[in-house]
């Protein structure tokens, strides 16, 4: 049995604990050292402050911390040549610059949504787009978070919006607020809403609608152990992968 040493950046997040807890029913996982300003010693694992004061080995980083955490991550896993599992989002243009030029030098799994029914979502609307979309059915997306969710739409809705344009190559636009135009709906629109309220931990409906019919697929995530567990699986594919740039459908094998 192969083990995953993982060092978890962003540990005392709720990610990084639910990620923690998972690990320990996982034998095939082992949490190294995780990382947290705040440090801590409530963990199983040694606790650091930073990566320059970790001296622990591992053949994975994971990380669910913050976009201002991002830049000495890189730099870290660039200085190791420690692949790296990123599920941070909100980073900026320079920071996804410097992501790809890690991926030169060592394995990066980037991916807008961990969870594994999510990223068979991206490729089942892409093939809804096909036939669809290319008939001329309305494409819109509604996302359902949290009200304590930042930003809007997700991250996951624009990937989603992202496969269908790519799907009709190329040639749509992303709507995302008609209140200031009184106009008919055009048809090369994709239409993205976001709703914010309660403890929704989330939800996207993709809706292909044409006259007379709508057909909608659907992705509900009832807890955030759907993103751990794919993190998880995601640490596992990219242990001894080659230097380069992967996402959640190289887990998949889609």
């Amino acid at each position: 049995m192969n083990m995953t040493r993982i060092i978890l950046h962003g540990c005392n997040g709720v990610m990084g604990q639910m990620i923690a807890g998972l690990a320990k029913e996982d034998p095939e996982i082992q949490i190294a050292a995780g990382i947290d300003p705040k440090g801590g010693d409530s963990a199983d694992f040694p606790v650091y402050p930073s990566l320059k004061e970790c001296s622990q080995q591992a053949d994975v980083v994971v990380d669910f911390s913050t976009a201002a955490a991002v830049d000495g991550l890189l730099e870290y896993c660039e200085e190791k040549k420690v692949p790296l599992v990123l599920c941070t989002t909100g980073l900026s243009q320079e920071q996804l610059e410097k992501v790809k030029e890690l991926a030169a030098v060592c394995p990066v799994l980037r991916s807008a949504n961990m969870s594994l029914g999510v990223n068979l979502l991206l490729r089942l609307v892409k093939e809804g787009a096909k036939v669809l979309g290319m008939a001329g059915f309305d494409m819109e997306i509604v996302e359902k978070h949290h009200r304590r969710k930042l930003d809007a739409p997700s991250g996951t809705a624009m990937a989603l919006a992202e496969a269908l344009n790519e799907a009709m190559g190329g040639t749509c636009q992303f709507v995302y607020d008609r209140s200031q135009v009184r106009q008919p709906r055009d048809a090369k629109e994709i239409g993205i809403s976001a709703v914010r309220g309660g403890t929704i931990v989330g939800q996207h409906d993709v809706m292909f609608i044409g006259t007379d019919e709508m057909v909608t697929f659907s992705h509900h995530a009832y807890s955030r152990a759907v993103f751990a567990k794919g993190a998880l699986s995601a640490a596992k594919f990219l242990a001894d992968r080659k230097p380069g740039m992967y996402d959640m459908s190289d887990v998949i094998g889609l």
